[in-house]
């Protein structure tokens, strides 16, 4: 009998034996890969508290005295508005002119008019985008890889979105309009239809995800945007059927139909098309479909495993923007006419650690700002508008927390080597073309610092919700951006 104990406990010990060894092995760390330069340029900074306490302040003011008794002021201020694009209309302005500035102003206190009328809604959207086709008119003759030039652009570009979003933020959802539309820029190239937009081959789709990881690829830059997401438009010319090209975090470079690509979750879309009267587009109308049609072959023929070191120069692999990039390169045209760039530390130091090399770039938010580019249109859902805007809050006040304290994304070491399993896993799953639990080209400690990333941005998120509705309760209107982010940093530093 001891001897039958004996050889039981021998075949129970010795695979126990073999497991804490092989646990123990998987846990030996690999060697640092060294150490990483952030871009040296200097990232946008608002500085502005000041005007957002005064504007506060007027939208309070202007509560009280209602629609009905602003009518006039608001009448006058969008004819002061329409003043300035006249007088920004008859002659090129430079990036540093003072009437941007003043435009910027009477953008900002309009709004906080128009934020207590819902039905000038549309009126002020109307404006908005004007605005948006001054800027964009005169940008044809800026260089946009100047900084000053960059801040002036991001200013009146992004600062004019957030207007118009804080004035909806105000608004019931049925006010909030779905579509917004642009410059209906003429393309000759095969078209289709999507609703009452026609979409031609080789537009460019730049959309926001719902997703932790989204806000942190929309906010994580010299220039925190509202999009995370980029995908090429190719329209088949004999059917008219549209594709998208895209290039998936967890799958890599993929086609899909319009409508698989829109029930992925999309917060927003915004629809840019490449300008006619542009000397590359002008000598080849055709151009933007040949290069979607380049992409789209390409990527049907073959596997094109995703880009985490964001290295737009190597089109062996593609992170979402390079799929634009790539292919209208091979055509002679450059889009992002502007660098993205990636300057703070802390900013820098958690995209490092996830797999990202390349601190100077092309971001999707930065695409909006390409002179070569017109806005077609923006799509929004209103549903889920405020919640972007949290979302941005907290990845905001993450990320200044990175730099300041020298927060860095971290991860629970002891459970490295049942990633590592996982990894070997999925490096199985993808031979044979099928996605594994962690994305190629990922590593298990990136996989790591992201899950825990979307732990802790849930855990700060949870906590804004509440301290949001309780703004909500208290005050009578929903709290503007710079509200969300005095709150996330409220909420981020109760959750030690």
């Amino acid at each position: 009998m001891p001897l039958f104990r004996s050889r039981a406990s021998k075949l129970i010990f010795i695979p126990l034996i073999i497991i804490i060894g092989l646990y123990l092995v998987l846990l030996i760390p690999f060697p640092d890969a060294g150490e990483f330069k952030p871009s040296t340029k200097k990232p946008f900074e608002w500085n502005k508290d000041a005007l957002w306490d005064e504007l506060e302040g007027k939208f309070a003011a202007n509560r009280e005295k209602g629609c009905e008794v602003l009518g006039p002021a608001i009448d006058s201020a969008f004819t002061e508005l329409d003043s300035l694009l006249i007088r920004i209309g008859r002659k090129d302005q430079t990036p540093g002119a003072p009437v941007w500035d003043t435009l910027e102003y009477k953008l900002f206190d309009l709004a906080s008019m128009v934020a207590v009328c819902p039905d000038q809604i549309m009126k002020f959207a109307a404006k908005s985008n004007l605005v948006r086709l001054a800027v964009k008119r005169n940008s044809q003759h800026w260089d946009m890889n100047d900084r000053d030039t960059r801040f002036r652009m991001y200013r009146l570009l992004y600062g004019g979105r957030m207007a118009l979003e804080e004035v909806m933020l105000q608004a019931p959802k049925e006010k909030i309009p779905v579509l917004i539309r642009g410059s209906d820029e003429i393309s000759w190239t095969p078209s289709g239809r999507y609703g009452d937009l026609r979409l031609h081959s080789g537009d460019i789709l730049v959309s926001r995800g719902g997703a932790p990881v989204s806000a942190l690829i929309a906010r994580g830059n010299d220039f925190p945007g509202s999009f995370s997401h980029v995908a090429l438009v190719y329209v088949d010319e004999n059917t008219g059927k549209i594709y998208t090209v895209e290039s998936h975090i967890e799958i890599g470079a993929a086609v899909s139909t319009l409508e698989e690509y829109l029930a992925d979750k999309k917060y927003r879309v915004m629809i840019l098309r490449p300008r006619g009267d542009v000397p590359e587009f002008k000598a080849n109308p055709m151009l933007p479909h040949e290069a979607a049609l380049m992409a789209y072959t390409n990527v049907t023929t073959g596997h094109i495993p995703y880009d985490f070191e964001m290295n737009f120069s190597d089109p062996s692999k593609l992170f979402c923007s390079e799929v634009a990039y790539a292919y209208y390169k091979q055509y002679g045209v450059e889009l992002w006419s502007g660098i993205s760039t990636i300057s703070s530390k802390g900013v820098a130091d958690w995209l490092y650690s996830v797999g990202v090399r390349n601190f100077e770039t092309h971001e999707p938010s930065d695409l909006e700002y390409d002179p070569q580019l017109t806005v077609v249109a923006e799509l929004r859902n209103p549903e889920a508008l405020y919640e972007r805007h949290k979302d941005d809050a907290v990845l905001d006040v993450m990320l200044e927390d990175a730099t300041k304290k020298n927060e860095r994304l971290e991860y629970d070491w002891y459970l490295l080597p049942f990633a590592r399993m996982l990894k070997l896993y999925s490096l199985v799953l993808n031979m044979f073309d099928k996605e594994g639990p962690i994305p190629e080209g990922m590593s298990p400690e990136a996989a790591l610092r992201v899950s825990n990333f979307e732990k802790r941005f849930k855990q700060i998120k949870s906590r804004l919700d509440e301290l949001s509705d309780e703004f909500k309760k208290k005050e009578g209107y929903t709290p503007p951006y710079w509200q969300l982010v005095k709150m996330a940093k409220t909420a981020k530093d109760e959750i030690k």
